[in-house]
């Protein structure tokens, strides 16, 4: 139980800092009114969605290196990072490229409308000069939460978000002396921040003094990892967007609202996921060690833990429903779109528990194909029918999150029931034997 919580409370911190300070970034836009809201929630959207599509580069990575970890090997664990960081500036030049050239028309399909698109743009295409280093961070936590090493990576990204909270204010208001930019002032911030996190991490692998050449065979087997991951984050993505192009049809408000919303239950799961990763990290190294009884009894202790955190989130934001929205905005209707979905994103998080808890022991199995069937499954039959029928009939958010719930209650189904089987539990160093189970 010591160790668990050892790992779980600095990878808490690193997962919930990013989200907190995008809540403290909505606060700060909110201020200037409801279409710069909606303009970052549109333009945080797509980001988020060409920067988390290549999550392998931490959850595949995390994976890779806990195995070597547990099997002695710290060296091979350690350039399991060193190329994950150049798959890392690789992609992440690659997709400021593309991005930069089709900004424009992604920001109008999502958003629906001119004002809200214009102001997304303007957003998207500064922030867009973050995505490699937002990669880097990816890459750099992976291998660190592999050897179990879990403060540092707390630190360096603590270090980055402080100076984009600091930054935020002055470049969005313009106090003081800086320039007044706008909604534009937080892409910035963010950026700057992001430099300082990105450039910590490539520090703590040049410390570790391990050959920094990147080896095509480690890269290889990461892409076939990622492989089913990305595939797993793309369903993620398609729902998740499908929602806020949705939501944009029923005004700025509405988008604003579900942004929001969405936001704090990014929060959660986030939160969730520090089990999840000390799941991820401990079922992995015992798999590597060849010790599958002391990863399934993992697997369950962890799961319990999750519940009971669920559960006792699910009762804060219960008792914060008219407290909390008027923390992020002052619009009217806003506050009373948010009051819609409120409900279901309380219902969800004991769900999200049992979900993230089981989710990080088969990420540390590599059992990464099962759980790209399982969320593309859970999308298709519940997260996107119910989507797009609110927008046929003008169900408006509840609809949005009565698909949101029916996905989560799916996943767990699926979770559970491949949990209870056992299948996942194949132990070895290597874990490209057991992608395609």
């Amino acid at each position: 139980m010591r160790r668990i919580f050892a790992l779980a409370l600095p990878a808490f911190g690193v997962l919930v800092a990013e989200p907190m300070y995008v809540l403290f970034d909505i606060a700060v836009v909110g201020r200037l009114g409801a279409l710069p809201l909606a303009g970052l929630a549109v333009g945080g959207l797509i980001l988020t969605i060409v920067s988390t599509q290549l999550t392998f580069l931490s959850y595949g990575t995390t994976s890779r290196a806990a195995r070597r970890h547990g099997a002695g090997e710290r060296a091979g664990a350690v350039r399991e990072g060193v190329s994950a960081t150049w798959l890392a500036l690789l992609l992440g030049v690659a997709i400021v490229v593309v991005m930069q050239i089709f900004a424009a028309p992604i920001a109008r399909a999502v958003a629906g409308g001119t004002d809200i698109a214009d102001t997304a743009e303007s957003w998207l295409r500064t922030a867009l000069f973050g995505v490699p280093l937002i990669l880097v961070g990816m890459a750099g936590n992976g291998w660190m939460r592999g050897v179990q090493d879990v403060l540092r990576p707390l630190r360096y990204v603590v270090a980055g978000l402080v100076l984009s909270a600091l930054l935020c204010p002055f470049l969005v208001h313009g106090l003081l002396f800086a320039p007044n930019l706008g909604v534009r002032g937080s892409a910035v911030a963010n950026v700057a921040g992001q430099a300082v996190t990105g450039s910590l991490f490539v520090a703590a692998l040049v410390r570790e003094r391990v050959p920094l050449r990147p080896e095509p065979a480690v890269m290889r087997a990461q892409v076939v990892l990622g492989r089913d991951l990305v595939a797993r984050s793309l369903a993620f993505q398609l729902c998740f967007l499908s929602a806020a192009a949705v939501a944009a049809r029923f005004g700025a408000a509405s988008v604003a609202a579900h942004q929001l919303v969405l936001q704090l239950w990014n929060l959660v799961t986030l939160a969730l996921d520090s089990l999840a990763i000390a799941a991820q990290t401990m079922v992995g190294a015992a798999l590597g060690a060849r010790q599958a009884k002391q990863a399934r009894d993992l697997a369950w202790q962890i799961t319990r833990l999750s519940t009971v955190f669920g559960l006792g989130l699910a009762v804060v934001f219960g008792i914060g429903v008219e407290l909390i929205p008027a923390l992020f905005t002052s619009d009217a209707g806003v506050i009373e779109q948010a009051h819609i979905a409120w409900w279901f994103f309380v219902a969800i998080v004991p769900i999200g528990g049992v979900v993230f808890a089981l989710d990080g022991v088969l990420l540390g199995a590599g059992d990464a194909s099962f759980l790209r069937n399982a969320t593309l499954g859970s999308a298709i039959v519940g997260f996107l029918p119910l989507v797009w029928l609110s927008l046929v009939f003008d169900w408006g958010l509840a609809g949005i999150w009565m698909g949101l719930t029916l996905f989560m209650v799916l996943r767990m189904g699926a979770v559970v029931a491949r949990t209870v089987s056992g299948r996942w539990a194949v132990v070895g160093s290597d874990i490209s034997v057991d992608t395609e189970r």
